[in-house]
Formats: structure tokens, sequence, C-alpha cells
């Protein structure tokens, strides 16, 4: 049996990658470490106008979503770029607004769809910090089954990546919600989070991967490529594969997301159930814009499975806590194999690589551990 995504999630990755291709992200990166938000602002806004978040709003509210497959397409070749900001926490707010609706959702929704605001999150169990708190237009924070708007970003904290800056939001704010939609939607932004972040460090590991070995076909030692070397060769190989096995996580937990939303299991090529994990998601020619589908799951399922690759029984949480720990080692394993087969060029700033090589470790642990994933994966 094969999954594979369709000509239209195909195109649309294509777009998005013709789009960031043309952004000079690195110099974006850089722009954003420093405090200036403009370039990153033009670029988030530009990936509105591609409908990336869109995805996770409902069509209520100008949104195309919850589209769970079409998101972790983007979301991966959001990661490729190391596009900065907080992707994963705007597509989550617009899964929790959704999800408490009121006037909250009625006044930021609409702006999540079109990329026009930047939203960050802190929810219960996911440690005390907002992504990128400054650059956000509004930070959420659930406490108990309260959501409310922080006053402010709060306190910066050190991060790894000078890129992705951690802010302690203070307590007190403006009250958004309350009750137990709160606490259930607050789950299902946590859940979104963490798919969306795995997406990104799958992303980001391809790229790392990608760019090292172009450099060890070039770099020559004793008068012979060093990717010519057996040992350079396995530790590419097994790099690939573990990159290669975080995918169908990936994919599988797109389709219990979906199947989540449709409300029970879909049968085995019914629509709404497939998700892809075909090649056509790679860099390519395209068009930005084009390709963003409205169907609910569109991707191919072949026939004989009931639900997701190899996601067996899980459910929608404990498969989006798979993917999330396979993604997140295979694209810091990525990162380490990078840095050492790049040697001592590998630590210099000039080394545009030097920020995916930062982001790795950072999207390993964002919205839920390696440990934490692999134990919520046995709670079942």
């Amino acid at each position: 049996m094969r999954f594979v995504l369709t000509d239209e999630q195909r195109e649309f990755a294509r777009s998005l990658d013709a789009l960031l291709r043309a952004a000079d992200t690195p110099g974006v990166l850089r722009a954003w470490a420093a405090g200036d938000h403009g370039p990153g602002r033009a670029l988030w806004r530009r990936l509105g106008d591609a409908g990336v978040f869109a995805l996770a709003v409902p069509e209520a509210y100008g949104g195309v979503g919850p589209l769970p497959v079409e998101a972790a397409v983007a979301c991966v070749e959001l990661g490729r770029y190391a596009v900065p900001g907080p992707v994963a926490e705007t597509l989550a707010a617009g899964v929790l607004l959704a999800g408490v609706d009121g006037p909250a959702a009625k006044e930021w929704l609409p702006g999540i769809a079109s990329g026009a605001a930047v939203v960050s999150l802190r929810l219960p169990g996911h440690g005390p910090y907002a992504l990128d708190a400054d650059a956000a237009d509004a930070v959420f924070t659930v406490d108990g089954d309260g959501l409310r708007r922080a006053p402010g970003p709060g306190e910066l904290s050190v991060s790894a990546d000078p890129a992705r800056r951690l802010f302690r939001p203070g307590p007190g704010g403006e009250p958004v919600a309350g009750g137990r939609a709160v606490e259930a939607a607050s789950r299902a932004a946590g859940d979104w989070a963490s798919f969306a972040t795995a997406a990104l460090a799958l992303g980001c590991g391809e790229e790392l991967l990608r760019a090292t070995v172009a450099y060890v076909k070039q770099r020559r030692q004793f008068g012979v490529p060093v990717g010519s070397f057996q040992a350079v060769k396995h530790r590419l190989a097994d790099t690939l594969l573990g990159l290669e096995f975080a995918r169908p996580l990936l994919y599988g937990a797109a389709v219990e997301l979906t199947e989540e939303l449709s409300g029970g299991r879909a049968g085995a090529g019914s629509p709404g159930a497939g998700a892809g994990i075909g090649s056509g998601t790679g860099p390519a020619e395209g068009t930005p814009g084009s390709g963003l589908g409205t169907g609910r799951g569109a991707g191919s399922l072949g026939a004989g499975s009931r639900t997701g690759p190899g996601m067996g029984a899980l459910g929608a949480g404990a498969a989006v806590a798979a993917a999330k720990a396979a993604a997140g080692e295979a694209g810091y394993a990525a990162a380490r194999t990078a840095l050492q087969l790049h040697g001592a060029i590998g630590y210099t700033e000039e080394l545009d690589l030097a920020w995916w090589l930062r982001r790795a470790r950072p999207l390993r642990d964002a919205w839920g551990t390696p440990s934490a994933c692999r134990a919520r994966v046995l709670a079942g």
C-alpha cells in the first residue's frame, strides 16, 4: 500500500518552495535575530497570501481549514527555509480561538488567516515560554480553564537560537474565555503546535542533509571529494534513514487529525481519509500562491488501510507525539551530521547553514521533548 499527496498538494509545495527560494531567508533570519521584524513580517504576509495560515482557520472566519495534511506540507517547506517567527504557534492559535469561538475568534481569526496577525501562545504542560512574543500582535495564555491575552511579551529568556526568542509572559491580562471549552481547545491547540513543529523539524533536517551532501561533494581531501569516503557515506545514509522514517509518521498524524476533525475514522479509500508520503513535496519550480485546496484531507490513500501510514490504532494525540519524537530527533541528528562533516566552517557566523544548525535542537524540544512524546505514545 502506498500513500501519495495529490497533484494539488504537490503544486502547493512547489509554489511555497518558489516563494521562499526568492525570499533570502538567511537575511530575514539575521534581521529577525537583531530585533528587526520588518523583513520577517513582509515574508509572513506573502505566506498568508499563499494560504499557509488559512489552513488552520475555519472557513467561517476567512480560512480554508482545518487541513492537517496541507499544513504538514506547508510547514515542511517553511522548515526547509527556516522561516522565522511563531509559525506553529500562530497555526495553533487558529485552532484554539476557533475552539472557544466568541468575540476573540471574530477579532483575530481573519487576521491569522490572511497573515496580517502574528500570534504566540503559552499552553499548560508546554513550559512557561511564548516564542517571539515581542514580534507578536497578541500572546494568548491558558491557565487551567481560563484563556487570556497577556498584557505584554514578558521577560526575555536565553535561547540556543537567536532567531527564536523566548519570553515568559507575566500574570494578568485580558480575560478571553473560560470553562471546559477552553480546556478542550487548549488540548487541540497543543496537538497542532506539536504537529506543526514536527513538520518544521523535518524540513530543517532535510535542508541540513541537502546542504551537507552538496558540501562533501565539492570539499576535497587527499585529492578526492570527502563524500567518496565510506564513513561519510554511511553517516549521511543514517541521517537520511532517520528523516525518511519520520516522514510517514508525520503524515500519519495528519491523517489522524483529519479523521478526528471528521468525527471518526474514515474507511479505506474514503474521501478525507488519506495523506501521502509520496516524493512530490521536495523542491521544484512553481508559482507562489497556487495549488491550495479547500478539500479536507485531500491526500490519496491506497486500498486496504483503515488509518494513516504506520499509525495502527493510535489516536490523534499519540500519533502527533510519535511524529514529533521521530521528526525532532531526526532533524537534530541531521544537524549533528552537518556540523561534523562541515568541520570548522560549521561553527562560523558567515555560514548561512549555521542558522539551521542552531534551530534543530530547539525544534526537537519545543512542544514536546522526545521523552515526553514517547511517554504519551505509550500512554495511548
